[in-house]
């Protein structure tokens, strides 16, 4: 048999020969999901042993990890804004880089206010948005049916009402808002196959691909955004790092005033905002 601390120590050495990048933290992660135990208990009891069945399921999720399965998509969860949210291969990892387009949007809305999120996924930017202010009417459109039903799971997780919506973008959106806010997919079509293997080949194709040159979405958001946002709204898109004067040229050009870029944490361009005149 094996105790927790072998247990640990063969984890950390299975996900390092698959050179799996955070080796300790996945170890640790993946047992105290298998045997149901945190930090002090580990301590705690690091000398006895794991039953028969806690080994099996300990390795069979090892294994899921060397084959570069996310994670998150084992554990089924993952942390954004410091609160708890529900994933699964149907719906992005909520990063932490879109954190970013939250606090930005979380500087303007305030309560009695409106927001739209467009692209929802997991639902978490309008999720943390509403958990963070008081009195605001939050709508998620999603295209795909089933990732709107882990967006309603996660809102009821964390507590929100926010509604959600299928939509295919702005189709079935009738009412007017003061914030829209939008991770829509942004990777180049060609792009994609380069990415690291978790994304590439786990997280969903169509959260990811934002076709020929990556700006298909935005093209068709900006387009259309002015007929659904208040006389003073603000629009707040999340970008790839290479994407901050594309998408804030199709923002002037489309009638915004007070375009910026704002940088993420690693000092990346990650934001881009535009205010209705």
């Amino acid at each position: 048999m094996m105790t927790f601390r072998e247990a640990m120590e063969a984890g950390e050495t299975v996900l390092q020969s698959a050179n799996i990048e955070d080796a300790k933290n996945d170890a640790w992660l993946l047992l105290a999901m298998v045997c149901k135990i945190n930090r002090t208990y580990y301590y705690v009891h690091m000398d006895e042993e794991l039953t028969m069945e806690q080994v099996n399921e300990y390795e069979n999720v090892l294994k899921k990890r060397t084959e570069r399965v996310p994670l998150q998509y084992i554990t089924g969860e993952q942390e954004f804004m410091g609160l708890p949210f529900k994933v699964s291969p149907m719906v992005l990892i909520p990063r932490q880089d879109t954190e970013t387009l939250v606090e930005e949007a979380l500087k303007v809305i305030r309560p009695g206010m409106k927001v739209l999120d467009m692209c929802t996924g997991s639902g978490c930017i309008l999720i943390s948005i509403l958990k963070n202010v008081t009195d605001v009417e939050g709508l998620g459109v999603d295209i795909s049916k089933q990732v709107l039903n882990v967006a309603k799971e996660n809102a009821k997780l964390n507590g929100v009402a926010a509604a959600f919506e299928r939509s295919d973008l702005f189709e079935m959106v009738t009412d007017t808002y003061d914030v829209i806010v939008s991770n829509p997919p942004y990777i180049p079509t060609d792009d994609i196959s380069g990415l690291m293997p978790e994304v590439a080949q786990f997280e969903p194709y169509q959260a990811l691909d934002g076709k020929e040159d990556g700006l298909f979405f935005y093209r068709k958001i900006v387009k259309e955004c002015r007929n659904y946002l208040k006389e003073d709204g603000r629009i707040f898109f999340e970008i790839g790092n290479d994407q901050g004067a594309a998408v804030s040229e199709m923002l002037n050009y489309a009638g915004f005033s007070k375009v910026r870029i704002i940088k993420d944490l690693a000092g990346n361009d990650r934001v881009v905002i535009g205010e209705l005149q």
